[in-house]
């Protein structure tokens, strides 16, 4: 019996982690068990999710299931993108440079900032009275 061949990457965005599994196929994009298109229904995320399939030319190469916890449909969606740059490039070593300078491959560091006392949010101050 083969052993199937899988690649593996972990994607980080805010305070959601995905855990991303490529295997040889024909396309299909199941996200914790449901098809992608249920799961992001805005296009414009689903787009953003696709781009470092699109930049490295493998749309209908790969079968991808996606394991997403934590945060947001946007903090998920980019986690999602984040370990699909990092699958590839177990992919092929070649991807990285073309990842790596869209940008793809680093984690997006920012995350909400705390909110700190007599504030009423992170910055926010509370609304000044004269009198």
């Amino acid at each position: 019996m083969a052993e199937e061949v899988k690649y593996i990457g972990t994607g980080r965005r805010k305070n959601a982690t995905a855990r991303v599994i490529l295997t040889p196929g024909s396309g299909t994009f199941i996200v914790n068990d449901r098809p992608l298109n249920d799961y992001i229904p805005s296009a414009s995320t689903r787009l953003d999710i696709f781009q470092p399939l699109e930049l490295t030319e493998n749309t209908k190469t790969f079968d991808i299931q996606v394991n997403v916890d934590g945060g947001g449909i946007t903090g998920q969606a980019g986690a999602i993108r984040h370990g699909l740059a990092r699958a590839l490039v177990q992919v092929n070593a070649d991807y990285r440079t073309p990842l790596k300078r869209a940008g793809l491959i680093t984690r997006d560091p920012r995350a909400k900032e705390r909110k700190k006392y007599g504030l009423r949010k992170a910055r926010r101050a509370p609304q000044f009275s004269k009198r």
